[in-house]
């Protein structure tokens, strides 16, 4: 799946994102709102990891989904 269609899907994918990061709020993943930049800083603050470290991470997880 590209990043364009889990943006689209956004409200569907929440859980997936949830499961993945389970340290981001519900409220994390509501701002976020599929914006994938905006993932991925949330990604880094809550697991205090790199830009590229959360990128890599976001391109894994939608290889899978």
């Amino acid at each position: 799946m590209n990043w364009d269609q889990i943006e689209g899907k956004w409200k569907e994918m929440t859980g997936k994102v949830q499961q993945q990061w389970g340290e981001l709020t519900e409220n994390d993943i509501q701002e976020a709102k599929g914006d994938r930049r905006e993932l991925a800083g949330k990604i880094q603050n809550r697991y205090g990891v790199t830009k590229d470290e959360a990128e890599r991470q976001i391109d894994e997880w939608t290889s899978r989904v």
